[in-house]
């Protein structure tokens, strides 16, 4: 512990780039984030609540496999086929794709766009893939 605080006090520059950038990490993903679930408590959503399921993914991977019953508007034209989901404007949206790293871009846009209660799913479709449950194919 005093090599590291030595360490600190040798190399203040250092330390403070590192703290500067890990509370920028930090901010980032609290501000663009929104709430995620697991595909157990996803299949809850869809079931009780009626969510609308959109796949961000690209129409390829979408026809490999999808949750039964969603909506497949890629991520790059989300913005302007937004306006497909204004009937579901009063349903929950659950936002779907590979592994869980764009369903993020995805949900500030759909919020942005009015959806108030819009969940992404954890993981993606590989996380629900790994856990056994079924997958639509074309």
């Amino acid at each position: 512990m005093e090599q590291f605080i030595e360490f600190i006090g040798n190399h203040l520059v250092l330390s403070a780039m590192w703290l500067a950038s890990v509370a920028a990490i930090i901010f980032y993903h609290q501000r663009t984030a929104s709430a995620a679930v697991g595909p157990q408590q996803a299949v809850m959503l869809i079931n009780r609540k009626d969510a609308v399921v959109v796949d961000v993914r690209d129409k390829k991977e979408f026809d490999a496999g999808h949750i039964v019953d969603s909506i497949n508007i890629p991520l790059a034209n989300l913005k302007q086929r937004v306006t497909e989901l204004k009937k579901h404007k009063d349903k929950p949206v659950l936002v779907v794709c590979k592994l869980g790293q764009h369903s993020g871009d995805a949900a500030k846009t759909l919020e942005e766009a009015g959806h108030s209660e819009v969940i992404r799913l954890s993981g993606g479709v590989t996380e629900w893939k790994s856990q056994s449950y079924p997958l639509v194919q074309k």
